[in-house]
């Protein structure tokens, strides 16, 4: 009886401030089952304290009634019964308590049954937990109904919960208002610099045109620099459009240990031209410290190519085969000859992309792919086509790419299930900072499946079919995928046969048939020096995909070699591929995720906490005693993150300060670099981009704090060449 008397206001009780005795009010509203309200507050003319409040019911009043004549087109019910209960403080200035002076508690209406109680607006409020649970859930893709349920059922029922579905929807809206405060590109910014903060090692670069508008934007995070710094060999660049008119996005990708997609980099683009293409690359390598990639593989996309000229001169650049093998069908299936009938025509058509398809790969001789290309050339008439990917042959015929490391792959079309994930999470309609959330959703998403090969390598040996040294070394270093490729050269050695060619160093090996039959492959030379444990195939196997190729373990077995060389045991292709660390252009050491211990402590510390609340909840003795522990070491965690707080906030006094949206402006025009003003003919207006038409109304009220072309002069002269994240 005791414990339900201290729910009651009494006359006498104290307090130790006023906020404290609105939530003991508010607490009683909820227990007896009404709403609450703060019906007046008095404040000190001298030293501004509160020095008395009334709290009241919220029935407490009458609503006034209509002035005009005419009747309200909607009727509302009526909520106001001029209740008189209420409670009243007073400032006692000698103990600097705040003291109930009045208590009514008698009720002219119906109160809630506990069973509604929840839907009280007094009752309903989401914490910083729940917060962080809801907007979780949305970036998850989960629909707010089905979040609320599930929150619902973890605590027992919508009567613990302490918001409604509703509740939550609003919350939503808020959050998504709040994060187009400052328009779309100062939220865009504040977004970045959020990331940032998050982890030093995100960097991000942007680009203006000369009317200070938005043109391109480029962001690596740090799971993107470590991967590319043991992937970035060989690197993709595939661009699409997320809607039919604005926004061309671009991703880096490559391939892990694992053969997975990874990313290495994403940039959302104004336009695909010359200038737009090597602002991207340039700030592609200035973000992986100036690192050229050994292979690039793109599109037919001439503005990208002269790019990629320019800026990566060290590396080779391949254009993906899916892609001409596209354009190929499209232009050589409409080859007809007018003296054949229609089945010959057909005929024909196949016949000419068949020979297309043995000039892209069937080839190895330079010579017999020229005679060859120029029959299926003999074929056709007038197909300019055929003239103009005969002049780029360096870069998709097999003869030419043989010594080319491409990892066996030559399409950009590394993952069409990640393609497709993509373009449905990045929606036309979303703004920009939707945009980059949603596309972080989708990296999270994929980046736990590559978490899968690697559990599955740790946890299952692979198979070895004999067990030689060379096979066992393998199985222990390589993954599991790469060992599967690397075991099947083996075998492939197994039915080689090997002759001497001039002197003892210089071997002919080709390689039967595994199935029993007496042919052979074509035969290759191999060099070996069993004094350095080298070989060179005239394959160009190991050139190629990073694997010894079966003519040269056949001569490896001959030199009595009889485990694998380290130097023919690339790194990046080992279980061990992701070791050492890696610094980022500031110097810092690259660390994936920074809260990870502050994760992992509180995992550890809510598993504990929950089974503790799980044993005590069916005892009330139990309860007490772990509330009792609660209230006592709550107020010292609450200190020392005050603490904490104000020492952090310390360097932050002297700022000055400044109307946000002028400072997001000003800052947001430092951290870019200015767009070179296209030639265009006089007649011909210049096409707006993609943000330029979301910004497109918004700008007159901002004219007032945006920055002057004086100042964008400034900033083209004299500002830095790329935005990136630090600071």
């Amino acid at each position: 009886m005791a414990q339900i008397d201290k729910r009651i206001p009494q006359v006498g009780m104290r307090f130790k401030d006023s906020n404290e005795a609105w939530m003991f009010w508010v607490e009683y509203g909820g227990h007896i089952g009404f709403d609450v309200r703060k019906r007046c507050t008095n404040k000190s003319k001298f030293d501004g304290k509160v020095t008395s409040c009334r709290f009241v019911c919220s029935n407490e009043g009458l609503r006034r009634k209509c002035q005009t004549e005419r009747e309200p087109k909607r009727f509302r019910a009526e909520t106001r019964t001029d209740c008189l209960v209420r409670m009243v403080i007073t400032l006692d200035r000698a103990t600097e308590n705040y003291e109930i002076t009045e208590v009514v508690l008698e009720h002219n209406h119906y109160l809630q049954l506990p069973q509604t109680r929840h839907l009280l607006v007094s009752q309903r409020k989401i914490s910083e937990l729940q917060a962080f649970e809801i907007e979780t859930a949305d970036d998850s893709g989960i629909m707010p109904k089905p979040a609320h349920e599930f929150a619902c059922r973890k605590v027992g029922g919508p009567l613990n919960l302490g918001y409604t579905c509703r509740d939550q929807k609003n919350h939503l809206r808020s959050k998504r208002q709040r994060e187009l405060a400052f328009g779309q590109a100062g939220s865009m910014l504040k977004y970045f610099r959020d990331k940032v903060a998050e982890n030093p090692s995100f960097q991000y670069a942007l680009q203006l045109d000369c009317e200070e508008n938005i043109a391109n934007i480029f962001w690596v995070d740090a799971k993107m620099l470590l991967d590319y710094a043991h992937f970035g060999d060989v690197t993709f660049d595939t661009t699409f459009g997320t809607n039919k008119e604005y926004r061309p996005f671009g991703i880096f990708l490559g391939l892990n240990q694992f053969r997975e997609t990874t990313i290495f980099g994403a940039a959302l683009m104004f336009d695909e031209t010359r200038d737009s293409f090597i602002w991207l690359f340039e700030s592609f390598l200035a973000a992986h410290n100036g690192r050229q990639p050994r292979t690039i593989y793109t599109d037919q996309d001439i503005a990208m190519g002269k790019a990629i000229e320019h800026v990566f001169t060290q590396s080779y650049h391949g254009l993906c085969t899916f892609h001409i093998m596209q354009n190929a069908v499209k232009h050589l299936s409409s080859v007809k000859d007018e003296e054949e009938d229609e089945v010959e025509d057909e005929e024909k058509e196949t016949h000419i992309l068949t020979d297309f398809g043995a000039c892209m790969y069937g080839y190895e001789d330079k010579a017999e792919f020229e005679e060859a290309f120029d029959n299926m050339r003999q074929k056709v008439h007038k197909q300019t086509w055929l003239d103009s990917i005969y002049k780029v042959k360096e870069k998709w015929a097999e003869c030419y790419m043989r010594d080319v490391f491409s990892l066996g792959v030559r399409s950009t079309q590394l993952s069409e299930s990640f393609n497709n994930a993509l373009k449905n999470h990045l929606k036309s309609d979303f703004h920009i900072v939707r945009f980059l959330m949603h596309f972080e959703r989708t990296m999270e998403v994929k980046r736990r499946k590559e978490l899968e090969p690697e559990f599955e390598a740790r946890k299952k040996l692979p198979r070895i079919k004999m067990f030689t040294p060379m096979l066992v070394q393998a199985s222990k270093v390589y993954t599991p995928i790469i060992f599967e490729a690397f075991q099947g050269e083996y075998e492939r050695s197994m039915a080689a046969c090997c002759r001497v060619l001039d002197g003892n160093n210089k071997f002919g090996v080709a390689i039967g048939s595994l199935h029993g039959d007496l042919q052979f492959e074509e035969e290759r030379i191999v060099i070996g020096d069993p004094l350095t444990q080298t070989i060179s195939c005239s394959c160009g196997m190991f050139n190629r995909a990073g694997v010894l190729c079966g003519h040269g373990l056949k001569v490896l077995d001959l030199l009595n070699i009889k485990t694998m060389p380290t130097h023919y045991v690339l790194k990046r292709l080992t279980r061990e591929a992701r070791n050492g660390s890696i610094q980022d252009r500031q110097g810092r050491n690259v660390v994936e995720n920074p809260k990870l211990e502050a994760q992992l402590r509180y995992q550890d510390l809510s598993h504990k906490f929950h089974n503790l609340a799980h044993k005590a909840a069916n005892y009330l003795e139990c309860c007490v005693l772990l509330e009792n522990a609660h209230d006592s070491v709550a107020p010292q965690i609450e200190d020392k993150l005050n603490a904490t707080t104000s020492a952090m906030n310390e360097p932050c006094k002297d700022k000055e300060n400044v109307e946000p949206n002028v400072q997001q402006t000003n800052e947001f025009l430092c951290s870019a670099q200015l767009k070179k003003k296209e030639v265009q003919s006089r007649n011909l207006r210049r096409k707006k981009g993609w943000l330029e038409k979301l910004l497109k109304g918004k700008r007159k009220s901002t004219k007032t704090t945006a920055p002057t072309k004086k100042g964008a002069k400034a900033t083209k002269e004299g500002e830095a060449s790329s935005g990136s994240g630090e600071g």
